[in-house]
């Protein structure tokens, strides 16, 4: 409890589940573009172009997934913040494009999220789940020039007359956001919508 008897923040390390996923991605297809390559080598030493040229490409693209994942590491593992709070939610993004709303201004808010399908064995064992905050304002045309930095974020994949804030593939965040709206915001709080599967995270 704070000093004035409120529950403390909840607050949502966006940065560092981020940059935890690209490393632990990029040194997976580094390594898998490596193999491929020598695999590649050693085929067209045996006197195999065909097996070697297709090796190569794969180990080409693995390579290169690995090296934009080092590329891209310092913009994607920014300190970014969700906050949840007595005030209202707001996303701490000192590099990018912060923002903060208070619960009177929101009509409705909810979590959404959207289960993968298994269309192959790596997808039946390791099921993503792609995680979204909808925030729906009380009045859009006054609440949308007061809030700039949230335009792109404006019906945003199939929300409708809300925001949608992506959180990727984040399961995990889903229990203690779901904790924090309900702890501050249960009158505007509509729970977690399930949307079904899709093909692909989007």
């Amino acid at each position: 409890m704070t000093a004035w008897g409120a529950p403390p923040p909840v607050v949502i390390d966006l940065g560092k589940s981020d940059t935890r996923k690209v490393l632990t991605g990029g040194s997976v297809a580094g390594v898998l573009g490596v193999l491929a390559l020598i695999g590649a080598v050693t085929a067209f030493i045996d006197g195999e172009p065909v097996g070697g040229t297709i090796a190569a490409i794969i180990g080409i693209a693995f390579t290169f997934i690995g090296v934009m994942a080092v590329v891209k590491w310092k913009t994607i593992s920014r300190p970014r913040k969700l906050i949840i709070e007595q005030q209202g939610i707001r996303l701490d993004d000192p590099q990018g494009m912060p923002w903060a709303v208070g619960w009177q201004e929101l009509g409705a808010i909810s979590i959404s999220r959207t289960q993968e399908r298994a269309v192959q064995l790596a997808d039946a064992l390791v099921r993503r789940t792609l995680v979204r905050v909808d925030l729906h304002p009380r009045d859009p045309q006054r609440f949308r020039p007061a809030h700039p930095t949230m335009e792109p974020l404006w019906e945003f994949h199939r929300v409708q007359n809300g925001y949608r804030l992506p959180l990727g593939d984040s399961a995990g965040f889903i229990g203690p956001i779901d904790q924090g709206l309900r702890t501050f915001a249960p009158q505007i709080y509509r729970g977690v919508i399930d949307e079904g599967f899709s093909v692909g995270l989007h």
